[in-house]
């Protein structure tokens, strides 16, 4: 009752702040003030609203490491906890970061599918299955609302690949569109409430989803109740009048869309209703209240739940989340007292999280070889590099010291800022204090190298325009790189690095550093920005020399542990991966140390996944998903058994891409066409009959589990399950919902419902799960309505898609 006393209250507020707004105020607070924020109205009480990009971290409004984030495990990982809960803890300890720092709203989360295993940014999003990407997103979204502050759950609909992400017209019938790529959208605004929702830069059957009338205001706002704040994706919003009347509110970045000026000029010339605008500013007020920006209101949170440890949570999302696939003669966890060779080069320079907009800063990041040699006794470690994914140049990091200095174009330094690596990104009004885009002519990147290794390192560009490159006093490189045939942005600007100089170069001697960019209005992107990088890449070894050494280690030590990583040029937003196979030659390197030790244990740290061709030649195989600041920590627990691995696939692996029944990310003659219908993931493999390298659900623990009973009743599935092992442990308990005598071309199986319960060693648990509605019902495209499907359903309580456990009938009757 109170609740609804409170929202009645700030829903007057927003009336009251609404009706003392004239045409060209509303038509102003719709287009932004910036690139990150509203425009603040003080004659109402509004303050100005922030936003920030959020799934893993709070970056803020800075693209700065003087303020760092915490670097929470990708999506993908969070999604293999299959803990809704955790979920809702990781939402709330990024409220905490986003009040912080000042953040009222983060563009999160993103809950497109795992189409295809080749899509770009699907480290980003949850999982390929929509009943599980519902669950965690309503969990995030709790916990992130919990904390007062809004979320922006994205892309709404249909986004999930980047190639030609602008312009792709996504062809889906409805029903696959209902069934699959709406639902995890329709979960989350029934179950959270969410208070903002972004629109995607593709079309849908014809229409760009920024004006898409039917599914925004009549499927969205209409069908489910969505009350929030629907903001455009970055640049998305193209048509005054198209985005009004599709339902749009917000059009991002500011201050010069296609709302502001033009949408107060469209409604005096008639063509936009301005009821439209009141109720789009209604919406824009409503979050303002929400978030506790509109002084005469109320905020919706009063109560801020208590303090989280960022670090810890990091931590045990990281552990949660690593998924054991395979675990022969219980090569883990590592027996006591043994000795462990580690190698590849991606367990000394870990990368934690994905590529593009989701980047933030942590204070620290904890990396493999850190967190092992922090775990095993003194002596008990060595590490080779063995081989390194990246071969490409990558933004100078290691051993690098920089910073950027900004001039005006008679040369005097307007300021300057740190940079945590050889990237520059500022987009917007992220820049150094004192510098803005109207004076700003150049940034030179300026500092010193301290090399790891004697050689030659190369060293070069990333971006478009004019360079000066200078190493040890000498400029080796000065000219122009040029626009090539990138179609997205990000790509343009972060695509492949061009290598400009080899320079000589002794471990432990260090050596100053710069590398000019003046800026040119023929390179500029397309919104206020300035986006370049100064790489390097170590000395290139002999790869067989390096695999010898790693070798070497392996075959002296009771285990080997090898880690494979891909890298930046292959898992990013702005484009999508060409094939599965991991980067440089870390497939010869398993390979290799696998014959000299068949106690080998390989973690694959990707973001989705990629080939395993010696997946049946190693020990054990752990999956990690870019696991955050503290992932070498969680990895050095599972990996000792101080922490058994909590993980369970949250989306097929396959053998290889061959063999992928959905793979398809590239348009033709602009449309991708989604012919697989309701198939992908494992409803996709189902059909197929092909058998993947690892079920959707998979995943083992360092225990034993016996399912002991299943008993189904209307719309609950009781199982009851005993820990036979002899230590404590967590079960994930899948229930899966299969239609005996199908008569409405539906996937052989689907999740319908889970559970994360814990016992102790020859303890019993027994858990509830329940049968929502919509797993027994399809959408009817001629009566554009949900259908119930009477019939015979198996019930199968799992411990992975292809282990049932226990089975039970269950007689469904048409509700007519």
């Amino acid at each position: 009752m109170a609740e609804n006393s409170a929202e009645n209250v700030r829903e007057r507020a927003v009336e009251a702040a609404l009706a003392r707004l004239d045409l060209d105020t509303r038509a102003r607070l719709l287009a932004g003030r910036d690139m990150w924020s509203l425009p603040g109205l003080p004659a109402i009480g509004l303050r100005p609203l922030v936003m920030s990009d959020g799934p893993i971290g709070v970056r803020g409004v800075r693209w700065t490491a003087d303020d760092p984030s915490v670097a929470l495990p990708s999506p993908t990982a969070l999604a293999a906890s299959w803990d809704p809960a955790l979920a809702r803890r990781a939402g709330r300890l990024l409220a905490q970061e986003a009040r912080r720092k000042g953040v009222h709203v983060l563009l999160a989360p993103t809950v497109n599918l795992h189409r295809s295993p080749l899509g770009g940014r699907h480290f980003e999003a949850y999982s390929e299955d929509p009943f599980l990407t519902g669950e965690i997103g309503t969990g995030y979204v709790l916990g992130v609302q919990d904390g007062g502050v809004g979320t922006t759950v994205k892309h709404f609909v249909a986004n999930d690949a980047e190639t030609d992400r602008f312009t792709v017209d996504n062809r889906i019938t409805p029903r696959a569109l209902r069934e699959v790529y709406l639902a995890p959208f329709e979960a989350i605004v029934e179950n959270a409430r969410p208070w903002g929702v972004m629109t995607a830069y593709n079309q849908v059957n014809g229409v760009t989803m920024t004006e898409h009338r039917h599914l925004v205001n009549e499927v969205l706002r209409g069908e489910w109740g969505f009350d929030g704040v629907n903001v455009s994706d970055w640049m998305a919003a193209r048509s005054t009048r198209g985005c009004v009347e599709g339902g749009l509110d917000l059009a991002m970045p500011g201050p010069h869309t296609v709302y502001g000026e033009a949408l107060a000029a469209a409604v005096r010339a008639g063509e936009v209703e301005e009821s439209a605008v009141a109720a789009a500013v209604r919406n824009v007020l409503r979050l303002a209240a929400r978030v506790g920006a509109l002084e005469s209101a109320p905020p919706a949170v009063t109560e801020l739940p208590a303090p989280l440890d960022g670090v810890a949570l990091a931590r045990e999302i990281a552990v949660r989340g690593l998924v054991l696939v395979r675990n022969e003669k219980e090569a883990l966890p590592l027996a006591a007292h043994g000795t462990v060779a580690l190698s590849g080069a991606a367990a000394r320079d870990a990368r934690v999280l994905g590529g593009g907009s989701a980047q933030v800063f942590p204070d620290c990041v904890v990396s493999p070889l850190d967190g092992l040699a922090a775990a095993l006794p003194e002596g008990a470690l060595t590490f080779a590099v063995g081989a390194d994914p990246g071969d490409e140049l990558a933004a100078a990091g290691q051993g690098f010291t920089l910073r950027a200095i900004c001039r005006d174009a008679d040369g005097t330094v307007l300021g300057e800022g740190t940079l945590p690596n050889g990237q520059v990104q500022w987009i917007g009004d992220d820049l150094p204090v004192g510098v803005t885009h109207e004076e700003l002519a150049s940034v030179e990147v300026v500092g010193t190298f301290t090399p790891r290794e004697t050689g030659e390192h190369a060293f070069g560009t990333r971006g478009l325009g004019a360079f000066v490159l200078t190493v040890a006093g000498r400029t080796v490189f000065e000219g122009v790189q040029a626009m090539g045939t990138e179609s997205d942005p990000f790509e343009a600007y972060f695509g492949a690095p061009v290598e400009r100089a080899a320079v000589g170069l002794v471990a432990g001697e260090t050596v100053e550093v710069s590398l000019l960019h003046p800026l040119d209005e023929e390179f500029a992107p397309p919104l206020p920005a300035v986006m370049f990088s100064f790489v390097h890449l170590g000395p290139r070894r002999d790869p067989c020399e390096l695999i010898a050494e790693a070798v070497e280690a392996a075959r002296a030590a009771d285990t080997a542990v090898v880690v494979v990583a891909t890298t930046e040029r292959v898992e990013s937003e702005g484009f999508d991966r060409e094939h599965l196979a991991l980067p440089g030659h870390q497939d010869d390197l398993v390979r290799a140390v696998a014959a000299a030790n068949p106690n080998t244990v390989v973690v694959v740290n990707a973001g989705s996944p990629v080939e395993m061709p010696w997946r049946e030649e190693v020990a054990a195989i752990l999956l990690a998903w870019f696991p955050g600041q503290e992932g070498g920590t969680a990895l050095a627990e599972v990996l000792s058994g101080a922490a058994e691995p909590g993980g369970r696939l949250p989306t097929t692996w396959p053998v290889a891409l061959a063999g992928v029944p959905v793979s398809e990310v590239i348009p033709s003659e602009g449309a991708l066409r989604y012919t697989e219908g309701v198939f992908i993931g494992y409803r996709a493999w189902d059909r197929s009959g092909a058998a993947p390298a690892y079920a959707f659900g998979h995943g083992l623990g360092y225990t034993t589990w016996s399912y002991d009973s299943l008993e189904v009743t209307g719309d609950t599935a009781r199982v009851r399950i005993t820990n036979t092992g002899d230590r404590a442990g967590r079960e994930v308990v899948q229930v899966y919902l299969a239609p005996l005598y199908d008569t409405a071309g539906r996937p052989a199986r689907r999740l319908a419902g889970f559970a994360s319960v814990e016992a102790e060693a020859g303890g019993s648990v027994e858990v509830v799960v329940r049968l929502p509605r919509r797993a027994f019902e399809v959408w009817d495209e001629e009566r554009s309505a949900w259908t119930t499907i009477p019939g015979t359903y198996e019930v199968r309580a799992a411990h992975a898609l292809d282990d049932t456990r226990l089975t039970a009938t269950l007689e469904v009757r048409d509700p007519a």
